[in-house]
């Protein structure tokens, strides 16, 4: 074993704050993704917008897009600059 794979990190999502950060973001956008398709599912109002089940869907989605794609940045960045 040479000496780079010796002391070389593994992936996980806590190895810099980068990945610590878009780990937080990705747990937000999964728990807004869930608020957002219920209460489009309930047909309640938004910040003064209402909401139905088809814009409560397409705000879920997009809200669950941007938190596998903070996950799998979590998960699979490498250190940059800091490092």
């Amino acid at each position: 074993m040479t000496n780079s794979t010796a002391t070389s990190s593994g992936v996980g999502p806590f190895e810099s704050r980068f990945q610590t950060g878009a780990a937080a973001l990705s747990v937000c956008s999964f728990l807004t993704a869930v608020v957002i398709g219920w209460m489009g599912y309930q047909e309640s109002t938004l910040v003064g917008t209402e909401l139905n089940i088809l814009s409560g869907s397409a705000g879920l989605l997009l809200a669950g897009f941007l938190g596998i794609v903070a996950l799998v940045a979590a998960f699979y960045m490498e250190p940059g600059f800091d490092h």
